[in-house]
């Protein structure tokens, strides 16, 4: 089973959250991109963009913050961090 942790923060108070749980054969990288999608849509954000930033610190340690960097549109909030808490 597969779950990836949405939040978004601002101010470094929590707003919102949501676990995101996938139990498909798809790879892991379909995985990610599938459960940050639906992150977006249950939060109605845009998807944003991965920068080589998030994507060393995803490989690293599996969590990464998607600042207003990462949004085409502007954002009410300071990030929207994911981290997978189980594969």
């Amino acid at each position: 089973m597969f779950r990836l942790w949405g939040k978004i923060f601002s101010d470094n108070h929590m707003l919102k959250d949501t676990v995101i749980c996938d139990s498909s054969d798809d790879t892991r990288t379909h995985k990610i991109n599938n459960a940050l999608r639906d992150v977006c849509y249950e939060f109605d954000l845009g998807i944003p963009i991965w920068l080589d930033k998030n994507i060393n610190e995803f490989k690293r340690i599996s969590k990464t913050r998607f600042y207003s960097d990462s949004f085409v549109e502007t954002i009410e909030f300071d990030y929207l961090e994911i981290h997978v808490i189980e594969e």
